[in-house]
């Protein structure tokens, strides 16, 4: 099992290339939406890394994906400018999943 990357920022990516994962740069939505369909195509891949930003120009291919139960795995990350999630948000998506409201 390969992971790849998607990133929109140089930094990030080269430090991902560092420990042995591949990956592309991308800015646009079609860019990710190509990087995204290819990392779906290849059957080598089982973790998809993408920048929470890159993550928000497509979130119904993400999301299709995420609750789909295939053999891919995202993972949305942050880059190294930090993370633009709310400091509750891994609450909220426990909730959004199950519907339980965890204190």
């Amino acid at each position: 099992m390969k992971y790849f990357a998607v990133s929109d920022n140089v930094d990030t990516l080269t430090g991902l290339r560092l420990t042995g994962i591949e990956g592309i740069l991308a800015h646009e939505r079609g860019e990710v939406y190509d990087a995204v369909s290819g990392v779906v195509a290849d059957p080598g891949v089982g973790v998809l890394l993408i920048t929470e930003r890159l993550a928000g120009l497509c979130p119904d291919v993400l999301d299709s994906l995420k609750k789909s139960g295939s053999r891919l795995l995202v993972v949305e990350i942050p880059d190294r400018h930090g993370t633009g999630r709310s400091p509750d948000s891994i609450t909220r998506y426990i909730k959004q999943a199950i519907g339980v409201k965890i204190n």
